[in-house]
């Protein structure tokens, strides 16, 4: 028997080694999968994605498409005889059409904007839903003088919202006809869904010209001749939504406005013609849906809208449910008594991706600490559940497995917190500990893959993750708990673990770093302002002065307001005790800034300003610019991004914590 190479440590290029899974779809008749999966070519420095298949009997894969371009989000026809999917073969994104059973990809759309999402078969196959941005030059341009009338004038991640918003197509399959453009409102109409009949499409309406509150779509319906109508308005947040078999009926998940941020989202049913009562169908349930873990790996996946999937005979929908560090699979009831099972689960959080029809097959991808996302199916009939892919197993098996201990201990007044003490193989504590903190506020971390910690681990560190107030995934109460209050009862929290971690003789004290993106910038921020027990810190893309985000902020104006509780002309002393910004000169921690300077949610003014008072007051400060680069982007966006974030990071800790 042949002896096994010892496991190693992970090194920063692990990353650009693996494939990440970004989207699949399951065939009508449950037999195969077709999914798209990105790698880095080190050649060009760049990902690029392709097209799979899966024969779910026998387990057999076979690859589609190939090349240097981006094929993804394939969609099978109605009879699964094709697959249609966007490809950047050529230049800008387009629609395509692969037959399944071989020959050669036909395009379908030649729109000089690109195609930005889709595509959405009919249900009889003859046409097909997508979306794509204005025509130019109606969008204009931003190289001459231009001017902006929009409520919210630009967005992270797209840019300036004009030439970007997205308008609802549709194509005929056949490819004889131009696409139609059904939409033309200035708003960004996005996840098209046809109707049972095929007559109307159900579609996301935000980043509406005159609400400053972008973050919140409405749900509408366009017929085939353009004509629009509301099903949910802006009475509701709402996050995705999908239509019952009947035609009559649609399904979403969302919130009523008005209820503190951070409150949980519910599953609501609502008549299609936008009229009668809206029912509640899990205003039982404790925890909210639609809720999912912050992962650090480069997929659509983590990032997309979550799924709702309504089962064949439309009596249940099947969506994403968040239990603390955990994200389950459940099958809420539509009708009659509230009534919710839960699907899968165990330590790992699941995606719901697709349904097949009739048969009910539940195709889902899942990670865990250890690995990224693969696919799995839940087939029907109570059968157990299949893994379907392993698309990095030969590189895991070469990789060193992390040692999780989950601690549980009281914040400062007495409330469970919960949080891990991730720490390398072999090794032996008290290790030398990261304080990561999750950004959002209202969001979580928990069992999905993180490459950060990853790295950190195989540099021989710890990293402590604690999902402290306004966390997701423990009820209301602890999730809406800081309003009007950041850096009381989330900072106290996270001191805490950090004691907890030391007592249990975890994390050496003398030897302790912090660092965190977005939320998480902010908080790494705030504790090196009040207190010198780090001995580094790497905020990225922070929030460090309420009052100048407030104005520049793609989600200032409304974002700080629920947050904090007021305007700052209402409340301005709020906004000066919640901004780090307040406290920077006392700072003492070698702090490294990481900053995308094209992020408009924590735009770069926000490091700016610390780093300048961090300067001026004698503190060892550096800041690590990423040219290009949104709010996520050192996450999801282009290697030279993720790279230098990554090796930045990993510097900085040693020089200073190990």
């Amino acid at each position: 028997m042949t002896a096994q190479p010892p496991r190693r440590a992970v090194v920063p290029d692990d990353l650009f080694q693996m494939r990440w899974l970004q989207s699949a779809a399951i065939a009508p008749d449950g037999q195969a999968v077709a999914y798209a999966v990105a790698s880095y070519d080190a050649d060009d420095d760049a990902d690029y994605a392709h097209l799979w298949l899966l024969h779910v009997p026998t387990g057999e894969t076979r690859q589609l498409t190939y090349g240097k371009q981006e094929d993804k989000n394939p969609q099978w026809s109605p009879d699964g005889r094709q697959l249609a999917f966007t490809s950047t073969r050529g230049g800008k994104a387009q629609l395509f059409i692969l037959p399944v059973d071989g020959g050669e990809a036909r395009q379908l759309t030649r729109l000089p904007q690109g195609v930005g999402g889709g595509p959405a078969w009919s249900p009889d196959g003859s046409r097909i839903a997508f979306t794509a941005g204005p025509p130019p030059p109606a969008g204009g341009s931003q190289s001459q003088p231009y001017r902006i009338t929009r409520d919210t004038y630009r967005f992270d991640g797209i840019g300036y919202l004009d030439p970007a918003v997205q308008d609802i197509y549709v194509v005929a399959a056949a490819g004889a006809e131009a696409p139609t453009r059904l939409t033309s409102d200035l708003a960004s109409n996005n996840d098209p869904q046809w109707s049972p009949d095929g007559q109307e499409i159900l579609y996301s309406a935000s980043m509406l010209p005159d609400s400053l509150r972008c973050f919140h779509p409405r749900l509408r319906i366009v017929d085939l001749h353009g004509q629009v109508r509301e099903v949910v308005d802006e009475g509701m947040h709402v996050i995705c939504g999908a239509w019952l078999p009947d035609g009559q009926q649609i399904v979403f998940a969302g919130a009523p406005e008005g209820l503190p941020i951070g409150s949980k989202s519910d599953l609501y049913l609502a008549s299609a013609d936008g009229r009668g009562e809206i029912s509640n169908r899990s205003a039982g349930l404790a925890v909210g849906i639609a809720n999912r873990l912050q992962a650090d790996m480069p997929s659509q996946l983590t990032r997309a809208t979550p799924r709702l999937l309504v089962t064949p005979d439309g009596q249940a929908a099947v969506v994403q449910v968040q239990e603390g560090g955990r994200v389950a699979l459940y099958q809420i009831a539509l009708h009659g008594p509230e009534q919710w099972t839960r699907l899968a689960g165990g330590e790992r959080a699941c995606i719901p991706l697709d349904i097949s029809r009739p048969g009910g097959s539940l195709l889902f991808a899942a990670s865990d600490w250890h690995e990224p996302l693969d696919l799995w199916l839940l087939p029907g009939q109570g059968a157990a559940e299949q893994r379907l892919t392993a698309l990095n197993a030969d590189r895991l098996a070469s990789l060193q497995q992390a040692q999780v201990e989950r601690l549980l201990f009281p914040g400062p007044d007495g409330v469970p917190v919960e949080g891990w003490m991730i720490m390398p193989a072999g090794g032996q504590p008290p290790f030398p500990t990261v304080l990561y903190i999750h950004g959002g506020p209202h969001g979580a971390f928990g069992a999905i893959y993180h490459f950060d910690t990853q790295m950190l681990l195989g540099a021989g560190m710890a990293v402590l993750m604690i999902n402290q107030r306004a966390s997701t995934g423990y009820g209301d109460p602890f999730a809406t708990a800081i309003k009007g209050d950041w850096g009381n009862l989330d900072y106290g929290d996270l001191i805490a673990g950090v004691d907890e971690a030391i007592a249990r003789g975890l994390a050496d004290g003398e030897r302790l770093g912090v660092c965190g993106v977005s939320g998480g910038g902010n908080l790494s921020c705030w504790i090196v302002s009040h207190t010198h027990r780090f001995k580094a810190a790497v905020p990225e893309n922070p929030v460090t002065n309420w009052l100048s985000f407030y104005g520049v902020s793609d989600v200032g104006v409304w974002f700080a307001v629920e947050e904090l509780g007021g305007h700052p002309h209402e409340i301005p002393e709020v906004y000066r005790r919640c901004s780090p910004i307040t406290y920077a000169h006392t700072c003492r921690t070698p702090t490294l800034l990481v900053q995308g300077e094209s992020d408009w949610r924590c735009p770069a003014e926000q490091s700016e300003q610390f780093y300048t008072v961090l300067k001026a007051n004698g503190c060892p400060v550096e800041m690590l610019r990423l040219p290009e680069c949104s709010h996520t982007g050192s996450r999801v966006g282009k290697p030279a991004m993720r790279r230098g974030q990554n090796e930045a990071l990993l510097e900085w800790m040693l020089r200073y914590v190990v």
